[in-house]
């Protein structure tokens, strides 16, 4: 059984189609890529799937059922959780308190064992403890990223979706950040969606990736197959094909 399911979404914007009959499956414990140009409908996707945005038309699933009438809140304790572009921080709390905040929340909904113990854990796996102490209002791009990202798991989720990992990332730093989320989540069986504008993460990092142009699927499959695809390439990566 798929862990998310799209069937047939729908949703404009006046006389933007930001999905326009969008349908797929997302299979337990995988990596998949979301891609496209700006405004190709990947965002609006994953704030259907949260809860964020209602479709006009068409359902979500999750594990079989029915989500989509669901507000956030309710589908962040079913199993879904996400990360956003902008890292959603207090910043005038620490990082160790910020990791105090979810953690404390996803104790409250049964989602978490002891709190003292998940934040000291959150600490290690994400490569954050030389800064707990640290305000995350000062924090350099990569790290509130990965805050961000630790939170988000708090709850212990089985979907994770990350609305661009690596904006405002240096090119240094960008792979770095990637490789320490994925060996935090990837342990868990978190199944993992991630918008992406980089291709170098897209294809270092996805299993299969789907990409997006004007609000419907113009390709889906392994990362190489994808990218290499004419109407891909044109639309989303930008080339221009000869004529």
């Amino acid at each position: 059984m798929a862990i998310l399911e799209a069937r047939n979404l729908v949703k404009r914007f006046g006389a933007v189609a930001a999905a326009d009959g969008i349908s797929f499956a997302i299979e337990p414990d995988s990596v998949v890529g979301l891609i496209g140009a700006n405004g190709a409908g990947k965002t609006t996707f994953i704030n259907m799937a949260t809860g964020y945005l209602k479709p006009d038309s068409g359902a979500i699933f999750y594990q079989g059922a029915e989500i989509t009438p669901l507000a956030p809140r309710a589908i962040t304790h079913r199993g879904i959780c996400r990360s956003f572009q902008v890292p959603q921080l207090f910043l005038s709390l620490t990082v160790r308190e910020n990791l105090l905040v979810s953690a404390g929340i996803a104790v409250r909904h049964g989602a978490g064992g002891r709190i003292e113990a998940q934040v000291a854990d959150s600490l290690e796996r994400f490569a954050l403890a030389a800064y707990a102490d640290k305000l995350a209002g000062v924090l350099p791009e990569g790290i509130r990223k990965l805050l961000d990202i630790a939170m988000a798991l708090a709850a212990r989720p089985k979907v994770l979706l990350l609305d661009e990992p690596t904006s405002g990332v240096s090119a240094e730093e960008k792979f770095g950040v990637m490789d320490t989320v994925m060996q935090a989540v990837r342990p868990q069986g978190v199944t993992v969606l991630f918008v992406e504008h980089d291709m170098e993460i897209v294809e270092r990092y996805g299993e299969r990736v789907l990409a997006f142009y004007e609000g419907r699927i113009i390709a889906d499959g392994a990362p190489r197959q994808v990218l290499e695809n004419p109407e891909v390439r044109e639309f989303v990566v930008g080339e221009h094909a000869a004529h």
